[in-house]
């Protein structure tokens, strides 16, 4: 499918929205004066010729554009996983929140192998919260325009996306709700209204997990529960893995592991309590720390925090531990999560050892697949029964589960619902256009 490049048609010494194409693949979009309209930027440049889709150009599944709040690189989970699958038979927009710069607006687009366009808007710094939503707005319509974006699916990750979203015409409006945010630590006073407004304005609402659906289904008449999935592949490398990582394969085993983000959801004072009691045990975190002070982790000989790892290492990293650990703290950040490590982690062939969360406890606890544990005692116990079980039978117990847990079994009846939802509204956006006004 041909994607803009107007480097012929937009001289060097042009005003208003500018867009070049690099080797990179890196596209930037930036209006000329940050209160000028995105109408007027656009009419700058002149004929569109370029960037016209032409008829056998155009896909017989609509474009997706997905507004969130997550950083396509930060770590590779839900959005990563469905998105990439969409884009082999959709053009995908993932939109991410803005990054602030002493410069003027712009929005940089990269076009990923995976076929996903990544977007970033690169806002000036100090803006009140209305000019940001105007100017986020204006970038968002000549994304739209440039890329001839005429029926599309609009997802959100994001309620608070709405501010400079809410004058679309979608064919469709998916929201996916993979966590309950407005119980994060720094959650925007608005979110829950935010929400309240977008539950009324979707056709289809997704959920991460069962917790969350319970939550949610009274609240919209079309709620679906997809709790975490697994890509079994990849994380069963593990299993046959044999060599460590260099910076893993120097601390001595028995290795308990987590691998995710380090945030306000993690049970610090479990943490330093088990390693205080088995100063034996080596406990190896992997991920980045956000939201809390990195100073506040517990700090001893047998704590071992790795950084960021990529989705392609993490199989290595699993290999070299002998349980694997979810050591969430039960407040209001982890009443509805659907850690969708606990899958992987089975896949990869560990034992688990986690808190009671309730996604967790349900199924994989009642299952046998998990223990929950919530005082250190308790996880201590719980490790060590861990460590003792043969694995044999507690795999294949695993396998005959994640059989029904792929992501692209969950990919294929998302795509459905989507799909089916996007034809419940009319296709007059096809003709006129997806902007409104």
């Amino acid at each position: 499918m041909r994607e803009p490049d107007d480097r012929a048609a937009i001289p060097r010494a042009t005003t208003g929205m500018l867009l070049e194409m690099r080797p990179s693949m890196e596209n930037r979009i930036q209006p000329s004066p940050r209160r000028q309209t995105a109408r007027a930027a656009v009419s700058s440049i002149g004929p569109r010729r370029a960037v016209a889709r032409r008829s056998e150009d155009v896909s017989p599944r609509p474009d997706i554009v997905c507004l969130s709040h997550l950083r396509w690189d930060f770590v590779f989970q839900r959005p990563q996983h469905l998105l990439t699958r969409f884009a082999r038979e959709s053009r995908v927009f993932y939109v991410e929140e803005p990054e602030w710069t002493s410069g003027p607006p712009s929005l940089s687009v990269t076009l990923r192998e995976n076929g996903v366009h990544v977007v970033v808007p690169r806002l000036p710094e100090g803006l009140a919260p209305d000019e940001q939503a105007g100017i986020q707005k204006e970038l968002l319509d000549d994304l739209i325009r440039r890329y001839a974006i005429r029926r599309f699916v609009l997802w959100f990750y994001t309620p608070m996306a709405l501010a400079f979203a809410r004058h679309l015409q979608p064919v469709s409006i998916v929201y996916d709700c993979m966590d309950e945010l407005a119980a994060f630590a720094g959650a925007p006073r608005a979110l829950k209204d935010r929400e309240a407004e977008l539950l009324v304005r979707a056709d289809l609402v997704l959920t991460g997990g069962q917790s969350l659906y319970e939550a949610k289904q009274d609240l919209h008449p079309n709620v679906h529960a997809f709790p975490s999935s697994v890509d079994v592949s990849h994380f069963a490398k593990a299993r046959r893995s044999s060599k460590t990582p260099a910076d893993q394969e120097v601390i001595p085993s028995p290795r308990l592991g987590f691998f995710g983000v380090i945030d306000e959801r993690m049970d610090l004072d479990l943490v330093r309590g088990v390693a205080l009691a088995r100063p034996d045990w080596q406990l190896i975190f992997l991920g980045p720390t956000c939201k809390i002070d990195p100073g506040a982790f517990p700090a001893a000989a047998n704590i071992h925090r790795l950084g960021k790892k990529s989705y392609e290492e993490l199989p290595s990293y699993i290999a070299g531990w002998d349980v694997a650990l979810l050591p969430f703290a039960r407040n209001d950040s982890t009443k509805f999560i659907s850690p969708t490590k606990t899958p992987e982690y089975l896949a990869a062939g560990k034992p688990v050892v986690s808190t009671s969360i309730r996604d967790v406890v349900r199924p994989y606890g009642q299952l046998g697949l998990a223990r929950i544990a919530d005082t250190v005692d308790d996880f201590v116990a719980a490790v060590e029964a861990s460590l003792a079980e043969p694995s044999a039978e507690r795999i294949a117990r695993a396998d005959h589960l994640l059989s029904t847990m792929s992501w692209d079994r969950t990919w294929s009846r998302i795509r459905d619902l989507v799909w089916e939802s996007s034809q419940s509204r009319d296709d007059f956006t096809a003709e006129s256009g997806a902007l409104a006004g």
